[in-house]
Parts: C-alpha cells; structure tokens; sequence
C-alpha cells in the first residue's frame, strides 16, 4: 500500500504498470522523496541499499534519502558518478558495478537510482546484472525521467556506434517521482523534459496535445498542472508498457522523433553544452512530421502546429538551431543505420497521419531518409 501525503490529507496520486507478477506503483507528488526509507522496510523487510547518483543529484538530495533509509533503520552506502551523458558508458558501468559489490550488497539488497534519465539508464543496467539481478527503485530526478525513463525497464549504456545500444529490459519495483525536486532544475532542462510529455500527445492523446498547448506555461511553472502532466505522461506509458513490454510492436511508438534524435545526438558527440536529449527528441519530433508530410501520410499543417508549439515552449525545432551544426548526411544516416528498430538493414521509423495519430512504418526506403535529410541540411 503507497504511503498517505505527508500532511495525511490523501494519498499521493498512484500509477500501477500492470506486468502480472512484476506489476509495479509508479508515486507522484510532492515530498514523495521523504518516503523512501518506508517504501524500501515494507517492500524488501531486512535489506540494506545502494544509493547510485551523480555529483550533482547527490549533493542536492543525497542527504534527504540517506536520512529517509536510516529514519526506518536501514543500512546503505553510496556510489556516486560524473554528471553528464559520457557516464553511460562501459567504463563507468565496470565502476558502478565494482562498489556496489565492494559494499557488500547481496541478491536481497536493493539499489536506488537517484537522478536524471542517464542515471536511471546506468543504474538500471547495473542492478539487472549484478548477481545476476538484484532489486532497484527508480528515483527519478528530472522531468524527462518521471515522463519517461524511468518507466518500462528499459536501461543501458551509449557505445561509439550510437545511444543505447547495449542494455536490457530490467523493470523497477517501484518508481518515485516527487514533483517538488524539479523545481531545482534549470529552465533549459525542463523544457528539454516537456518535449517528452508533448510526446505522449503526439502519439495517440491528441486531447493531450491540446491542454498543453493551452495549459504549457502552468506546467513549467510547477503545481498542480506539472503534476497532472507527469501523471498523464505514466499513465500512457504504463498502458503501452502494459501491451508490449519487450518493444515488439506497439511500444516501439514511444520512440517517435527519437531516430532522427538520437543521431542528432550522436553528431555532437554527445555535447550536452550543444544539444541535450530532450532538445533532440523536440527535432526529431519535427523532423518526424516533416518527413510523414513529405511520404504523403499527413498534411504540412500537422507540422506546422507542432513547431508554432515548441517554439512558445522555448524548444529548437531545426537542425540549424543547434550550436555549430556542421553535420553531413552520411554522419546521420551512419547513426540512422544503428537503431535498435532497423530489421535486417531496414530502416524503421515512427511517422504520423496527424497529431495524435502516430503509427509504426517498416522498410522505409534509405533513398527517401538521404533526400529529406539533404533537403533540411541546407534549408
């Protein structure tokens, strides 16, 4: 049972992601952090934690968790990362997964994954082969974490060949997304999480897309909409988790934008000082819209909502709006090539019929990607 609000006025608002046996509470609300100690005694009685976090999230909230675990009694130690995107790599996996065994935590431990989606991502992998698996609480720090990825078990690690293209599935046993952490966000990261919650209207919620299109402002101020949109965002996720866990049809939906993205990405190296993520996905998104406009699946007008949107949210929409863009067709169509949706050298990607109305679309011809690329390089 999810713990009453802190002023024991109601209980905080709870998602379930239903997976039969391995179904899991999704808690969203303010201070839902101080919960942590409790939430750890009740569902793994007699276990001690492994804090994994980065310098930056464990400076800010570290002390609040470790003070939440010793409140119910519980024994923890801490491993704590750079910031930053390069963390998901190999080298820090070794490191990660090194001092939780130097700490001693055993196969009835748990692991805590306190930060933004990289550290979800990292921690999430390392709690999935450690011992061959051990427990893990998402505790996710950023907007686009408590939208995204701290939900569904996807976890893994970047490689020179793209992002996440080493991991596995490995679902939480729980996920808690207090609202009030993001207030110590930055107004770039927040917007760059807001490309993710505009995703899940773009998808197949287009009443979704329209709230936020009148309701933005209120979401990225904070309050009762930002939690209304957080618990939107789960509760469509959860569903499409719900009808297809291991990516084999449905769910590869929720990567809309993300091919075009994640090859963004991977042009700047990963250069969170030029393009973040969520930044990436808000491209992507764009581009996704362009190209189904231009395959004859969908009018320009589709895209030209979206773009009016993201641009009053403050999010780019062009790849000349990334700093320096200096790519080539090739360097794109060379990431484009290692997504994880390619079958057999084919390429796949998420296009649309409209707002809200996103659809799978296998064997898209290379030629026609190379022309549309060529087309917005120099547009």
């Amino acid at each position: 049972m999810a713990p009453r609000a802190l002023d024991g006025s109601a209980d905080w608002p709870t998602i379930q992601v239903d997976l039969g046996d391995r179904s899991y509470d999704i808690e969203i609300g303010d201070g839902v952090l101080d919960t942590i100690g409790q939430r750890v005694a009740e569902l793994f009685p007699h276990s001690r934690a492994v804090i994994v976090t980065d310098d930056n999230v464990g400076a800010l909230y570290g002390n609040r968790v470790r003070a939440s675990l010793e409140g119910s009694g519980i024994e923890h130690a801490t491993v704590c990362v750079a910031a930053g995107e390069p963390s998901k790599s190999f080298s820090t996996l070794e490191d990660v997964v090194t001092q939780v065994l130097d700490a001693g935590m055993e196969r009835g431990d748990v692991l805590l994954a306190l930060g933004g989606g990289v550290i979800g991502d990292l921690a999430g992998f390392a709690a999935g082969i450690i011992r061959r698996g051990i427990k893990f609480i998402q505790v996710p720090t950023s907007l686009l974490a408590q939208v995204d990825s701290s939900v569904g078990g996807k976890t893994g690690i970047n490689t020179a060949q793209g992002k996440n293209l080493v991991g596995l599935f490995n679902q939480p046993q729980l996920v808690l997304a207090d609202t009030s952490v993001l207030d110590t966000l930055t107004d770039r990261e927040m917007r760059a999480g807001y490309a993710e919650v505009a995703k899940y209207g773009l998808i197949d919620r287009p009443e979704f897309f329209t709230w936020l299109e009148d309701n933005f402002e209120a979401v990225l101020a904070g309050g009762s909409a930002r939690a209304q949109a957080v618990a939107t965002s789960c509760q469509a996720k959860a569903n499409v988790v719900k009808a297809d866990e291991l990516e084999q049809g449905s769910r590869a939906l929720l990567n809309l934008g993300h091919t075009f993205g994640h090859s963004l990405e991977a042009a700047v190296s990963y250069d969170s000082q030029r393009l973040v993520h969520g930044e990436g996905v808000a491209i992507g998104m764009v581009l996704a819209h362009e190209f189904s406009a231009r395959m004859n699946h969908c009018g320009p007008e589709a895209a030209e909502r979206l773009v009016a949107h993201l641009e009053k949210v403050g999010l780019p929409t062009r790849i000349q709006d990334i700093p320096g863009q200096d790519f080539t067709v090739k360097q794109l169509m060379t990431a484009i090539a290692q997504d994880k949706k390619v079958e057999r050298g084919a390429l796949t990607f998420i296009l649309t019929r409209g707002i809200g109305e996103s659809f799978v679309a296998k064997d898209v011809p290379d030629s026609a990607v190379r022309e549309f690329l060529e087309l917005k390089l120099t547009h």
